[in-house]
Formats: C-alpha cells, sequence, structure tokens
C-alpha cells in the first residue's frame, strides 16, 4: 500500500471543509497538503505533488468541473458535494467517487476503501498483462500465468482505469478499463448494471429496483441510468 498520500481539499464552505478535515484525519496515512475556498486560489498550487483532490462540484467563481479539467495530472479525484445533480457528469471527467453531503462516516469510509484499493492495484499493474482468448482471459501475475475462463466469472467491478475480475476461487485485477472490456466480443454475455459493475446475464437471479442477486447469494447494485440494460429480466421478455 502506498505510505503516503498527499491531498488538496477544495470546498468554499468553511465547516464543510472542517468535516472533511475531521475525516481526513482517520487515516494516517493520508496528509493535507493544501486546502481552499476557491478553485481559483488553488491553480498556483498545481505544480505540488499531489495524488489526491478532494473538490466540491459548484463553488463560486470556476466551478469544480472546470477546475478538474485542470487539474488533470492529479491522479485521483472524489467529488463531496451537495449538488447531485452534477455526478453524471463528474464521471465523465475522470472521477473515481461522488460523495453527497452531509457526509457520513460510512459512507467517506467505502471511499477510501476504493481509494486504497485504487493505489493497491496501481503498484502492481507492472505485475499484470492480459491476453484474451476466445472463451478465456490469461493473466500474467507476479511471473506466474493464470487463465480464467470466461464462465468462471462472477462479476466484473470497475476502478478507474483497472478492472477487478471476481470469481469464487479469487479476485484478479487488469489495468484496462470496465468500458473496455465490455466492448470486446469475449465479454458480450455480460450487462452493466451499474458505473462499477457489470454481471453475465445467466448468473442473475432476482433483481428489484435497487439491486440484482446472483448466485452464491451475490448482490450489487443498480445504477439508475442502468436500469434499460435490466429489461431482458422482466418477465414475458
Amino acid at each position: 500500500m502506498i505510505t503516503n498520500i498527499r491531498c488538496m481539499i477544495i470546498d468554499g464552505d468553511e465547516l464543510d471543509r472542517l468535516v472533511l478535515h475531521h475525516h481526513i484525519k482517520q487515516y494516517e496515512n493520508i496528509e493535507i497538503v493544501a486546502s481552499f475556498d476557491s478553485a481559483e486560489k488553488a491553480i498556483p498550487y498545481l505544480g505540488l505533488p499531489i495524488d489526491l483532490l478532494f473538490i466540491e462540484a459548484k463553488l463560486p467563481g470556476m466551478n469544480g468541473l472546470e477546475f478538474r479539467k485542470l487539474a488533470h495530472k492529479i491522479p485521483i479525484c472524489i467529488f463531496v458535494s451537495s449538488h447531485p445533480e452534477f455526478a453524471l457528469e463528474t464521471f465523465e471527467i475522470n472521477t473515481l467517487d461522488f460523495i453527497s453531503k452531509p457526509l457520513k462516516t460510512e459512507r467517506f469510509q467505502h471511499s477510501m476503501q476504493k481509494l486504497f484499493d485504487y493505489f493497491e492495484m496501481k503498484e502492481k499493474s507492472d505485475c499484470f498483462e492480459t491476453l484474451l482468448g476466445e472463451n478465456s482471459i490469461k493473466i500474467k501475475e507476479n511471473g506466474n500465468i493464470l487463465q480464467v475462463k470466461i464462465t468462471d466469472i462472477l462479476y466484473l467491478e470497475a476502478l478507474k482505469d483497472y478492472t477487478r475480475i471476481i470469481t469464487s476461487e479469487k479476485k484478479h485485477c487488469i489495468l484496462d478499463s470496465l468500458g473496455n472490456l465490455l466492448h470486446k466480443n469475449s465479454f458480450d454475455s455480460f450487462v452493466r448494471i451499474h458505473k462499477s459493475y457489470a454481471v453475465p446475464r445467466h448468473l442473475i437471479r432476482s433483481k428489484n429496483t435497487h439491486e440484482v442477486e446472483l448466485v452464491h447469494q451475490i448482490k450489487l447494485p443498480i445504477g439508475r441510468t442502468y436500469k434499460d440494460n435490466l429489461s431482458f429480466f422482466e418477465p414475458g421478455s
């Protein structure tokens, strides 16, 4: 795991900045190196070595989305915002997560786990190579070549530029986005149900308005914009 994550905070609300500071300080390996109440004030500091940006979507002057486009060299961006209407747009500009205010401990911890998972995968990425065959994917992992059958995959999980492949025996990670994988013929039996998840159609056992249940009682959320992808599972389809 990366030993020290340097972060910048931008939020126009002083109380919200203090709350975010409090949550971040629970993690010894995250260091706050800069904190601002506007994006304009942060621009001169873009040359600093920053690993993580926490930012509000709606700010006085330049908004958070505009600043993120300027700060594209910062590897990870997490929006913490009172404006959920910006959520979909933020994921089009290289965003790891979008947290709605008020900031809750459990939700922040979930986001931090995604953050640590990302850095762990990034550090291991040189050890992974993949080769897709017709019915399997070969993964070179720490000098060993593993062959994973497509039919053994329970689901795929997106984590920025990486994809985690979940089987009943093991979790693998590859340096390829979920979107790219789903455009390949080998994964044409998968359906995307959420920005973070895709599942094999035949493994879906039930669904409701919020989640699907797969084999082994695996439950995964359904994203609002992906509901139509599951229309094939409706009665009479």
